[in-house]
C-alpha cells in the first residue's frame, strides 16, 4: 500500500510540482491550500508525512504544525517545511513547532524526495 503525504501550499502550481515528484516516486498525495484546510484533513486517516509551506493565508505553516502536533494521531507525523524562508530565526520557530526538515524554494525534486525518504513514517 502506498504511503500518504499531505502537501500544504497556497500555490496551486507549486502543489502540482510537488505532487508530480511524490506521485512519480509512488506516494499517494492529498492537498490543502492553507493550514486550516489541512487540519480538516487530519481526521484520523494515516498520513505518513506532511510537506508544508510557511507563508500562507488563513493559517500559516508554523501555526499549522503546532496545531497538528497537539492531535494524538499526528503527534509523531514528520513535517518538512518547503518555503522561501531561509532565515535562521524562522527555521528555529519551525523546529520548535515540530518540523523535522527545512527545504528552501526553489527546490530540486530529488532533494525533496531524499528528505521524504529519510523522514517518512514506516
Amino acid at each position: 500500500m502506498a504511503k500518504t503525504i499531505l502537501i500544504i501550499d497556497d500555490s496551486i502550481s507549486l502543489r502540482q510540482v510537488v505532487k508530480m515528484a511524490l506521485s512519480g516516486a509512488g506516494y499517494d498525495v492529498i492537498e490543502a491550500g492553507n493550514g486550516q484546510e489541512a487540519l480538516k484533513l487530519l481526521d484520523g486517516r494515516k498520513i505518513h508525512l506532511i510537506v508544508s509551506d510557511v507563508n500562507m493565508p488563513v493559517m500559516d505553516g508554523i501555526s499549522f504544525v503546532k496545531e497538528a502536533k497537539l492531535l494524538p494521531n499526528y503527534k509523531f507525523t514528520p513535517v518538512i517545511m518547503l518555503t522561501t524562508e531561509a532565515g535562521d530565526e524562522m527555521k528555529k520557530q519551525g523546529q520548535a513547532a515540530g518540523a523535522k526538515a527545512w527545504v528552501v524554494k526553489p527546490f530540486q525534486p530529488p532533494a525533496l524526495l531524499t528528505a521524504v525518504s529519510k523522514l517518512i513514517l514506516p
